[in-house]
């Protein structure tokens, strides 16, 4: 990294990377001493003056990666500090914490590779990343930051397992409520009965089963494609005996509290997607055995099922299977085999292979009929049941009732088995199949009539009609699935459960957690060929026999007892951070209720049917169905059973873009280092690259060690020091729009912050060069319009228009020279939230002997907002894209910044890169890409 370009002998005191590290180690070290940024508790051991409206945000819980951040992470912890700093400003007790989600695959798989405990690796890692994030300057309380794998930390997360298994979820009263209760209203402690209705379980239920991690994986860690998202190998379904929290009970308040929070709306509907809620109907389909039950949300359509399909995975498949094939039957329905059983082994063989996304592909449906028949209740007619792929056991009930002449997947079996399509919805040009709306025809037998009734109203009447005649019932079903909550790593939290010699599950007493990870001889789960659908998992716990055969009295006398040898998933700890944060050493409760309704209880002065939760909470989009769910379905049961006074962990969420960053290929298509690689302009514009003399391709995503682009803040500590990394960051476009990073562009942020130290410090002696005199009145309402603008930038999070407008005033006090401090004191102290130290240390150099930190932020005086301005065009590509209200003395450079700071112009600009930029002060910027 080479240093930005300085004169040869630098002044004593000019703001040089070097005095900028000396500032910012300083200030670093007096802010830790003094608990600059340590928030009051009412009450315990963090207990202060908490009179002051709370405001408390979050990052999302970083992992420490070995690799160490890039210049991409620190985004939005910039982001939440300088929301903090502000609040801090405004007169807020701010909490603001960071800690450690520390489990999970990497760390164990740097044990497999290397025999190192992945303690030891993860505990190094956050020696790193915190040192890293102290450099950055940020206003962390340092006393409530923790790792979920500290044993205390363990201990609650444990604690909160043991309220699931002893709870179950009460659909009359649509919340959870202790197991007790329902003992008392069943009349019986029978495990057998009563397990199977706790919001933890242990099912034998279809899960994903990954054989190239050797470990079952939740639907949300399945890709599109039907892979592991770590590894990308194959995922396959199977029947396993595992642990499930039972989220699918929460799903119509986890969908219609959504309502209740401040979130960007893509982020709810991406929620309301994944949850997936369907109204429709169950309908019987009387068979030789028992009925099959499908799941249907058009029910007027009954008259037109012409077959079932089920799954290969249900459960009635062995019982339908017939001894042989029925006279008549169709040869395109055996699959070739000679009798009925033979054709579905083999067929389900061949699905068991295939991942969910190929049984999803549009493409030859494929299937074989059982040999059995079912009755359509509402005609009586007998229709054949098949086993088909395309069905899956996730969704209704794993079997439909299959109506080809107005579904695309029906239509297309139908089609390739050679089966009826009666037309029952007339509303198309006579096409198969129609799926559009329209009126119920060829629906009328005995007492059910739907002919000529539109969608709705035929929906209604044969929902009636089934359940008056005992053949179904109206329902909803969900998208959603319940939480599969094991793993078969290592590296996770234990659960709190044992085994007795029936094999029920029991829980261990609070006096005994947290249960703690033995000793292992080898971390590895036993992993598989990735093809091999049929293998076992064999978790890495299993191998430690003194640790899992273990003798216990719980209450009857001394037994023995084997523990659960799967783990928690990494999701368990990030599941309920934020209330730990609240109280972080209490050792009775997750936190002191007055603590935790402080800071996350309801506000109805904010809104009447406020859920509470944390203020602000910014992180990617890309947990918007992972952790975000989690936490939200966790929190919930804890508020049913009044451990919590809110009902939602985050009332106001954010998502911030990326900072991505230029790769190169060689002509082997290899990746070379970025910051080695020559740009050449031509004389018509066109650029062109070269490394070591050989040209290269350019191309644009993400930064990563892989691609041979990552920038670390440690080079940018070095070359420029700490607040020019933070301001570049916040100035390169709106907090919610991914940007390429640019390292020559850094040296803007520099020069900006070096004109703010030169507008207060002699550069020979360092003594303040600020006067008390009298501020010139046109010099007032440039400072004051700036003050009204970046306060209101501030509010809405547009941090680099903010920046924009302090660079303007700052550009304008140098050129009328002279400054004086009630020009300059508002200026350093809006400053604070972006540049803490550099504002520290100019107020210091004012006289000031506290802190900034909770100085009162600026406020504009109204008289002094009224001024003459013209409005300023900004053209990308010769289109207008914005126009900026500009004072009629508006220089070159701060319309150039002004124009790069609208949003609307980022977006045009597209991380295209900027030829020219043509200005006409004041009237006119125009952006050529």
């Amino acid at each position: 990294m080479t240093t930005p370009p300085m004169s040869s002998v630098p002044s004593p005191q000019r703001y040089t990377a070097e005095l900028a590290a000396e500032i910012e180690a300083r200030w670093q070290d007096r802010w830790e001493a003094e608990g600059t940024f340590h928030a009051a508790n009412p009450v315990g051991d963090l207990a202060g003056d908490a009179s002051a409206p709370k405001y408390f945000l979050m990052d999302m819980f970083p992992y420490p990666s070995g690799a160490g951040l890039h210049v991409g992470h620190p985004l939005g912890y910039i982001a939440t500090d300088v929301v903090g700093r502000h609040r801090r400003m405004l007169g807020h007790n701010v909490l603001h914490a960071l800690g450690y989600d520390a489990f999970g695959l990497p760390a164990e798989l740097h044990a497999i590779s290397t025999g190192e405990h992945p303690r030891a690796n993860t505990e190094a890692n956050m020696a790193n990343m915190r040192r890293q994030l102290r450099r950055l300057g940020l206003g962390h309380d340092d006393r409530r930051s923790f790792a979920t794998i500290d044993p205390d930390f363990v201990r609650w997360t444990q604690w909160i397992f043991l309220q699931l298994f002893g709870s179950w979820f009460d659909p009359d009263q649509q919340r959870a409520r202790p197991i007790a209760e329902l003992v008392d209203q069943l009349g019986t402690d029978d495990p057998d009965v009563i397990d199977g209705h706790r919001l933890a379980y242990v099912s034998d239920s279809p899960v994903n089963w990954c054989p190239g991690l050797g470990t079952v994986l939740a639907n949300e860690e399945v890709t599109a494609e039907g892979r592991s998202e770590r590894g990308n190998f194959p995922v396959f379904k199977r029947r396993m005996r595992q642990w499930n929290l039972r989220i699918t009970a929460y799903g119509d308040r986890l969908i219609d509290d959504l309502d209740r929070v401040d979130w960007p709306e893509s982020g709810k509907q991406m929620q309301r997607n994944w949850i997936g809620r369907s109204r429709g109907a169950e309908v019987d389909f009387a068979t030789s055995v028992e009925p099959v039950r499908v799941f249907t949300t058009r029910p007027d359509t009954l008259f037109g099922a012409t077959y079932l399909v089920l799954a290969p995975e249900h459960e009635l498949v062995d019982a339908l299977v017939a001894d042989a094939w029925p006279d008549d039957t169709d040869p395109r329905w055996t699959g070739g085999a000679s009798d009925p059983a033979e054709a579905v082994a083999q067929y389900r063989a061949r699905a068991a292979a295939k991942t969910e996304v190929e049984r999803q592909e549009n493409r030859e449906k494929t299937g074989v009929f059982t040999g059995s028949f079912a009755t359509n209740p509402v005609n009586g007619e007998q229709v054949p049941v098949f086993v088909a792929d395309y069905v899956l056991t996730g969704y209704g009930t794993g079997a439909i009732m299959a109506v080809p002449a107005h579904d695309a997947r029906d239509f297309e079996f139908a089609t390739a088995f050679g089966l009826p399509m009666p037309v029952v919805v007339d509303g198309g040009d006579g096409s198969l199949p129609w799926m559009g709306d329209g009126v119920a025809t060829g629906s009328r037998h005995g007492d059910l009539d739907l002919d000529g009734l539109a969608v709705a109203d035929a929906k209604a009447t044969v929902v009636q009609w089934l359940e008056t005649h005992g053949h179904g019932t109206g329902t909803t079903t969900y998208r959603l699935r319940d939480w599969l909550f094991s793993r078969q790593r290592y590296w996770g939290e234990p659960f709190p459960i044992v085994y007795d010699a029936a094999g029920h599950p029991v829980a261990l007493p609070e006096s005994m957690l947290p249960v703690e990870l033995p000793e292992v001889p080898d971390y590895s789960p036993r992993t598989f060929e990735p093809e091999d659908a049929g293998s076992e998992p064999e978790p890495p716990l299993g191998r430690v026999r003194e640790w899992v055969e273990v003798d216990l009295d719980l209450g009857d006398g001394v037994q023995r007892y084997r523990r659960e040898t799967n783990t928690m998933p990494n999701w368990a700890g990030s599941s309920w951070y934020e209330l730990r944060y609240t109280d972080p050493h209490h050792p009775d409760r997750i936190a002191d209720p007055e603590n935790e309704r402080y800071w996350m209880g309801p506000q109805t002065d904010r809104r009447p049917d406020d859920a509470g939760g944390v203020d602000f909470y910014i992180g990617g989009v890309e947990h918007m169905v992972l952790h975000l769910l989690y936490v939200r379905f966790w929190h919930k049961v804890l508020f049913d059973l009044g451990h919590v006074s809110s009902e939602e962990p985050f009332q106001r969420l954010f998502n911030q873009g990326y900072i991505q960053a230029y790769a190169f290929t060689d002509a082997r298509g290899a990746y070379v280092p970025a910051d080695e690689v020559e740009e050449h302009v031509a004389g018509d514009g066109t650029t062109t690259w070269t490394h070591e003399g050989s040209p290269v391709q350019r191309e644009y995503g993400k930064m990563g060690k892989s691609l041979k682009n990552v920038v670390t803040p440690d080079e940018m500590y070095e070359a420029y020091g700490a607040d020019t990394f933070r301001v570049y960051e916040m100035s390169m476009g709106p907090l919610d729009v991914s940007r390429p990073w640019d390292t020559r562009a850094v040296v803007g942020a520099q020069r900006f912050l070096q004109r703010v130290w030169r507008l207060t410090v002699d550069e020979e002696t360092g003594e303040s060069v600020v006067t008390d005199t009298d501020t010139d009145p046109a010099t007032m309402r440039v400072v004051h319009r700036t003050i009204d603008g970046v306060a209101a930038d501030m509010e809405a999070l547009r941090f680099n228009t903010a920046i924009a407008k302090l660079i303007e005033l700052t550009n304008h006090l140098t050129k009328v020279g002279g400054a004086t401090r009630g020009a300059v004191e508002p200026l350093v102290l809006m400053l604070a939230p972006f540049a803490p130290h550099l504002a520290e240390e100019l107020w210091a150099r004012l006289g000031h002997h506290d802190s900034l930190t909770r100085e009162p932020y600026p406020v504009a005086d109204p008289a002094l907002l009224v001024e003459d301005t013209v409005t300023c065009v900004v053209q990308v590509r010769g289109k207008v894209r914005a126009t900026l209200d500009v004072a009629p003395d508006a220089g070159d450079d701060e319309l150039t910044a002004l124009a790069l700071a609208e949003p609307n112009v980022q977006r045009a600009i597209d991380g295209q890169e900027i030829r020219r930029i043509i200005v006409r002060a004041p009237k006119l910027v125009n952006v050529v890409v």
